[in-house]
């Protein structure tokens, strides 16, 4: 006797077209909906064509002003500290700094800028002229302040750094002299002359050891140089304050002011000028869309008479518009840094580093960019009357 059961071939085939049917309804669209894309981009290719290069243009300007922003501020605000220093620790009433002072200031900056210290006296010459000589680290103004027009820095102690008119009262054949402060006298050999157009020009430089062994004064005032942000540097003369008590601290205003003007201005331009390209591509992608629902009202009225919901014909619409700001903006990105690159070598004479981090912005904002664009041409979609179009009115 036979025990199993046995099931007839219509029914075997009824279950198997069932389960085909059942997968068919599980399984995803995708691949149809991404063909319905193709299938649109290509059939209106000159359409595709200008949206796509208006958010090309839009994506690589975009890439290029960022890059070129971020790039240009570091550079400006390096090209800045060649100026000189952004902030200046005094003595209060004239008064020496402590000596732990330089290291309270350097252990602030963390490595974010440089630290100078120079003391001052009025000395005198052989025949009683009196002239200003300041003891300096050479090392550190060498790095500080660039823009002194040196003809040669001291490399032994008992040289001196001369300005160019205080030379003729000292030493008018460039011969050794001799300095007296308080009844002590030092020799020194001019090494180099120092030109500046301001207050440097009348001074002696000294090696700070040599000058402190000499007078017995401590460094009175400490220049800094500190790198960052308006903002930051802003942060960093409030630490100073709270950190050294005994010293009045004075950011110099010209440097500090013309660094904030001209990285606000130069945001300013860049950001603009990005704004309207952006919104003239926008207005481009606005048009060719718009032209785009009117070319297709065929094919939309078909999609609703076989029963499309608006709801699936704008997610339609906003996917072709989303998938163009997408290309566009990887396209756009990869111009965009070569652009960014060679105004850099124009313009700057320095390499632009690509910024990839800027990447997913560009991403985002082209597809926002066109999907803002999408929704006047979206609200006409909404209006197309299947039975109208297709009786040919």
């Amino acid at each position: 006797m036979n025990a199993g059961v046995n099931v007839s071939p219509d029914r075997r085939f009824s279950d198997s077209a069932n389960e085909v049917a059942a997968a068919r309804a599980e399984a995803p669209h995708t691949s149809m909906f991404v063909r319905m894309l193709v299938r649109a981009a290509v059939l209106r290719r000159g359409r595709a064509f200008s949206a796509l290069f208006a958010m090309v243009v839009a994506a690589a300007v975009a890439t290029a002003v960022l890059n070129l922003y971020v790039d240009v501020q570091a550079k400006l605000r390096r090209e800045f500290r060649n100026y000189g220093a952004n902030i200046i620790l005094v003595g209060k009433n004239s008064a020496s700094l402590p000596a732990d002072t330089l290291s309270h200031v350097e252990s602030v900056l963390a490595g974010r800028g440089i630290a100078v210290p120079f003391a001052m006296v009025v000395a005198r010459t052989n025949d009683g002229q009196p002239v200003v000589v300041a003891g300096a680290d050479f090392a550190r103004v060498r790095q500080l302040d660039k823009w002194w027009s040196v003809s040669s820095w001291p490399a032994s102690p008992d040289q001196a750094l001369v300005g160019v008119r205080a030379l003729p009262v000292v030493s008018p054949k460039n011969q050794p002299f001799e300095l007296s402060f308080q009844g002590r006298t030092i020799q020194v050999t001019p090494a180099g002359t120092v030109q500046t157009g301001a207050a440097e020009d009348s001074r002696i430089y000294l090696p700070l050891t040599d000058f402190v062994a000499w007078t017995g004064i401590q460094p009175s005032t400490i220049e800094v140089a500190a790198n960052g942000s308006p903002q930051e540097i802003e942060a960093v003369l409030h630490q100073f304050e709270q950190a050294i008590p005994s010293a009045d601290v004075r950011p110099v205003r010209q440097i500090m002011e013309g660094e904030t003007r001209v990285l606000g201005k130069t945001r300013a331009t860049l950001l603009a000028a990005a704004a309207l390209i952006i919104l003239t591509a926008a207005l481009c992608v606005l048009s060719t869309l718009m032209g785009w629902v009117f070319d297709r009202r065929r094919d939309f009225a078909i999609m609703k008479a076989l029963g499309a919901s608006d709801r699936l014909l704008n997610g339609f619409f906003a996917a072709e518009a989303a998938a163009l700001g997408a290309i566009g903006a990887v396209i756009g990105f990869l111009l965009g840094i070569g652009i960014a690159a060679w105004i850099g070598r124009a313009n700057f004479h320095a390499a632009v580093s690509p910024r990839f981090s800027v990447l997913p912005f560009i991403l985002a904002g082209s597809m926002l960019v066109t999907l803002l664009s999408a929704i006047l041409p979206i609200s006409l979609l909404r209006r197309v009357q299947p039975a109208v179009i297709l009786r040919g009115e």
